[in-house]
């Protein structure tokens, strides 16, 4: 198993458990925000869903799916984080054309986007740098 695969697996798992962050008891508060920070549902659920299938598939594709799966992935969830920091909603639950911009803290928008940024971040970089070859 390649580097790169083993990166995929590890996102498989990490967001397997993002998706499952509202059914775990004590984890969201009486708001139904995990941490106290974001609420998610049952769309941003699904959505954690889809992206942990694709990289379980990924992994079990090869070095070259994972480093695809990890590479566009990182894309998505890194530029989501991005928009998100910036005008308090991201794309791929589709805030920003629903909600449009958002006047938040800016220190909640860290909290709440950092995990998309971190986990896209990483992505991308494993997937551009250590793909090669």
């Amino acid at each position: 198993m390649s580097i790169l695969q083993k990166i995929s697996l590890g996102y498989f798992f990490v967001l397997l458990g993002a998706a499952a962050l509202n059914y775990i008891p004590g984890i969201t508060d009486d708001q139904g925000r995990s941490f106290g920070v974001f609420a998610l549902d049952p769309f941003d659920d699904g959505l954690h869903l889809a992206s942990a299938i694709w990289a379980l598939v990924a992994t079990l594709l090869g070095h070259r799916g994972a480093r695809m799966f990890l590479t566009l992935f990182g894309a998505l969830y890194l530029g989501d984080g991005l928009l998100g920091l910036a005008t308090g909603s991201g794309y791929l639950d589709f805030g920003i054309f629903l909600s449009g911009t958002l006047d938040l803290p800016f220190t909640f928008k860290i909290m709440a986007n950092t995990p998309h940024i971190l986990l896209g971040g990483f992505a991308l970089w494993s997937g551009l740098r250590l793909g090669r070859g």
